[in-house]
């Protein structure tokens, strides 16, 4: 299996307050383009509607959703990690997502994340 012809993804799951959402919508296009601008393939955000609720773990509990709040499970396509791994400081420093103009509109420190080598992709 050669998975070097396989996208890498990074994964996000989040809390977002319902209320919130409008401004998470606008914050995600405004960083779809910023993340596509340096070579991500794709972009995608899911606003949950099907989310259950665990007894031992689930996404609610491992982003400490509140009541007001929804789960958000995002993803971005790169050609490579190399692609990945050069582009993401870059990313970090553009302007358009700075908190001064592109304020987070959920608390990142309940974002779970991670990279991940595509190890299947039908």
């Amino acid at each position: 299996m050669n998975t070097a012809t396989y996208p890498y993804i990074d994964g996000f799951v989040a809390a977002v307050p319902n209320a919130n959402k409008p401004q998470f919508l606008e914050h995600a296009r405004a960083a779809a383009v910023v993340f596509k601008e340096h070579g991500a393939l794709r972009v995608v955000e899911c606003w949950g509607d099907d989310v259950p609720e665990g007894e031992v773990t689930s996404f609610t509990m491992a982003v400490k959703r509140k009541d007001d709040e929804t789960v958000i499970f995002s993803w971005i396509e790169w050609p490579s990690r190399a692609v990945r791994d050069e582009a993401m400081p870059k990313v970090m420093q553009d302007p358009r997502l700075q908190m001064e103009t592109n304020p987070m509109p959920f608390d990142g420190k309940r974002v779970i994340y991670g990279g991940f080598t595509s190890i299947i992709n039908e």
